[in-house]
C-alpha cells in the first residue's frame, strides 16, 4: 500500500475542551507512539485524513510531517468515530520503519458464488496477518465459488500476497456455507415471528403506560426537576 503524505500540527491543548476546539478548527486530535519514544500529541487535517482512510482503509500508511520538523511513518492503531455525527474523534498512530514487520487486522472479501440454494455467514470480517509496515494489503480474498452447504472457509483458505504471513489460527472460520431455508420452512416460522412481534409491542405499550407521568392534582405544585450544569 502506498503511503499518503499528510501535514500535522503539535497539539498543546488536552481534555474534552481542547479536543472540541481542535475539531472545530477542522482537525482531528491524534497521538504518535511506539519504538519506546514519548507519545507525541498532534492534530491532523480531518478532510485529508478521512479521504486517505476512505481510499486506503484502516491500515493506510501515513508519512506525517509535523510543523515542528518531525517526519515519521505511522499506521492507524485505533480510530475513534462518533457514530451519530460520523466524525473522527481521535486517532492513535503507531510509529513504524521501512522494512519493519507489523501485525494488523486486514479486511477479508469473499469472491465468487456458492452453490444454489445456500446462504453465506461471514464469521470474521478481518484476519490478523504479519507484513512489512510499508506493504500491508488493503484487503484479503477468499473464494466461495461453487461451495456446497456445510462447507467452511478457514483462515488457511485465504489468499495471502507475497511477504504476508498468517498470524491468526489457520483453523479459525472465516465464513460458513449453509442451506437456504425453503418456502415451507419460511411459512412455518412466520406465525412465530408475528407472535413474538405482537408480544414485544404489547410489552412496550405496558412499559409506556407504567412510565407515564401522573399530572399534579389541582392545587398541588408539580415537582421541579433539578438540572446540573455539565
Amino acid at each position: 500500500m502506498s503511503e499518503v503524505k499528510i501535514s500535522a500540527e503539535p497539539r498543546t491543548e488536552f481534555g474534552k475542551g481542547g479536543a472540541r476546539r481542535t475539531r472545530r478548527a477542522g482537525l482531528v486530535p491524534a497521538v504518535l507512539y511506539g519504538h519506546g519514544e514519548k507519545p507525541k500529541h498532534i492534530a491532523l487535517p480531518v478532510r485529508e485524513f478521512a479521504a486517505a482512510i476512505r481510499k486506503g482503509g484502516a491500515n493506510q500508511l501515513f508519512a506525517i510531517e509535523v510543523s515542528d520538523g518531525t517526519q515519521v511513518l505511522a499506521l492507524p492503531k485505533a480510530i475513534q468515530r462518533d457514530p451519530i455525527r460520523d466524525t473522527y474523534e481521535h486517532v492513535d498512530l503507531l510509529l513504524v520503519r521501512r522494512g519493519e514487520k507489523v501485525t494488523v487486522e486486514v479486511p477479508v472479501q469473499l469472491t465468487g458464488e456458492a452453490a444454489k440454494d445456500t446462504l453465506i455467514v461471514h464469521d470474521h470480517d478481518t484476519l490478523s496477518v504479519t507484513a512489512d509496515a510499508t506493504k500491508v494489503p488493503d484487503h484479503l480474498e477468499a473464494s466461495i465459488e461453487g461451495l456446497e452447504a456445510g462447507t467452511q472457509v478457514t483462515a488457511a483458505d485465504v489468499e495471502l500476497p507475497t511477504g504476508v504471513e498468517l498470524a491468526a489460527d489457520p483453523e479459525s472460520t472465516v465464513a460458513s456455507v449453509t442451506a437456504a431455508p425453503t418456502a415451507e420452512q419460511l411459512e412455518a416460522t412466520l406465525p412465530e415471528v408475528e407472535e413474538a412481534t405482537a408480544e414485544a409491542e404489547a410489552e412496550a405499550g405496558e412499559e409506556t403506560a407504567e412510565g407515564a407521568e401522573t399530572p399534579a392534582a389541582e392545587g398541588e405544585q408539580a415537582p421541579v426537576e433539578a438540572k446540573t450544569e455539565a
